[in-house]
């Protein structure tokens, strides 16, 4: 395959296509300085693309229809069937504003932690920030805490109080568009805590207060369970 090369879309070398969700994309692959029919072969990632018989010599087309999330980052690699080593990449930079709706609600205990998981996918990456009763929140040292990745926000609250009760909701920011989700925080009363350790000693006292009872009445209950002695005449 010496002196053989691929171009994708007029591209020899590897390169990254900026592209929306929904409209389809038309890949083309061709084979220069070829001296006889040369197989191509397509690959999404590491599977390989079906491709008709007459779509395989010389030149050949693939189209990725409709353009999801999921072909995000994703590269089409074009290669020579008798010699892989020939080949050129395109990798797919798919850009869609913050998927993100709905509610959720919540109930915590009262001096309980709780995290609020806001999961988000947008490209490019969304700038998020929190609210509470549609006002900024206000972060308190060592009570709130915010970890943010590129597909999650999660607010936690330390020892909730009654003051959290509310309503939370996830903001997301790109030059593409926002997205929102709210989340309905309920902090409810403590519950009772049962004292096992008073429990165990009420029951031993308990216990050894009955056992001296009958340590104490012990004639009585053996004059009780005692036979009649019969006398004969």
């Amino acid at each position: 395959a010496a002196g053989l090369e691929l171009s994708v879309n007029n591209h020899a070398a590897d390169f990254t296509l900026t592209t929306k969700l929904g409209p389809p994309i038309s890949l083309s692959c061709l084979v220069h300085n070829s001296s006889q029919a040369e197989e191509l072969l397509w690959y999404r990632g590491d599977g390989q693309v079906d491709l008709k018989a007459g779509n395989k010599v010389n030149i050949s087309h693939i189209c990725i229809s409709p353009v999801n999330e999921s072909d995000n980052g994703v590269a089409f690699t074009c290669r020579l069937a008798r010699d892989k080593s020939v080949q050129v990449s395109v990798t797919l930079d798919v850009q869609f504003p913050p998927q993100l709706s709905g509610e959720e609600t919540l109930h915590v205990e009262e001096d309980k932690d709780v995290t609020l998981t806001c999961n988000s996918k947008s490209n490019p990456q969304a700038q998020t920030s929190w609210l509470k009763d549609s006002h900024n929140l206000a972060l308190q040292q060592k009570r709130h805490e915010l970890h943010q990745t590129s597909e999650v926000s999660q607010l936690s609250i330390r020892k909730a109080r009654k003051s959290d009760n509310g309503t939370y909701t996830c903001v997301l920011q790109s030059p593409l568009g926002s997205g929102t989700k709210d989340f309905h925080l309920i902090v409810e009363d403590k519950k009772p805590v049962f004292p096992m350790e008073a429990v165990i000693a009420a029951a031993v006292v308990v216990t050894v207060t009955v056992l001296f009872g009958i340590v104490a009445r012990k004639d009585t209950f053996f004059k009780v369970w005692k036979a009649p002695v019969s006398q004969e005449k």
